[in-house]
């Protein structure tokens, strides 16, 4: 319990902390942060990391700290984006097919697999595009990607269009609006927001599939 609190302590006040790593690590804050993105889109087991909120945290702070460099952190952050889904793709791709057709995983969530192979069947090659504003779902994406054997090149388009969209609109909102004294003042709500919000199309969409399931169970019921 005490880890989970921690890590919704530096979510909810991750520009505070950042602020406070920056002296202490200077330069290599770049490398914490290029980890943290690439672990949150590269492994299946981490869709928990902070993403969305990172970026919008890293645009305030250099907005404030004129060490901390926008310039060096969006491609860098992108290149963190671009090679998490590449290796959580081809994870997919190789080893997929056994854990996903496996009841019980020790560390994959079932459901969330499921519902990223839902999202991706409706929405084709743009549910990689879509997936990346989609917190839980951009971290399955690109594995669901990888064991429907996608076309390698056509994924990579996708992924890098997504992963630089995301970085700018992210980052440069933080740069812009990080330090407005409401949202300055009420940053962990916005943190919330920035996670719940992306988030309601595919909770909408889990809810109008549960619905469906449950209206076929009645019917097979009733016919039975």
């Amino acid at each position: 319990m005490e880890i989970i609190q921690q890590l919704l302590d530096f979510i909810l006040h991750i520009d505070r902390h950042l602020f406070e790593l920056w002296p202490i690590y200077g330069m290599w804050i770049y490398a914490i942060l290029f980890a943290i993105v690439f672990c949150e889109t590269g492994f299946v087991v981490t869709p928990f990391l902070p993403g969305d909120s990172l970026l919008f945290a890293v645009g305030s702070l250099a907005a404030v700290i004129p060490s901390l460099h926008l310039q060096i952190a969006i491609p860098l952050l992108i290149a963190a984006a671009l090679a998490g889904d590449n290796v959580n793709y081809w994870i997919g791709r190789t080893f997929g097919p056994k854990v996903f057709h496996k009841e019980k995983s020790l560390f994959l969530n079932k459901e969330y697999l499921n519902r990223t192979q839902r999202f991706y069947e409706k929405h084709g090659g743009k549910a990689i595009i879509i997936a990346r504003f989609l917190p839980i779902i951009r971290t399955f994406a690109p594995f669901v990607a990888g064991i429907g054997k996608m076309k390698y090149a056509r994924f990579l388009l996708f992924s890098i269009f997504g992963a630089s969209v995301w970085v700018f609109l992210f980052t440069l909102s933080g740069y812009f609006f990080g330090n407005v004294p409401i949202i300055k003042q009420n940053f962990s709500l916005v943190i919330v927001a920035l996670v719940l919000i992306p988030g309601i199309p595919a909770l909408v969409e889990f809810i109008r599939h549960m619905v469906q399931r449950r209206k076929k169970q009645k019917i097979k019921s009733e016919l039975s």
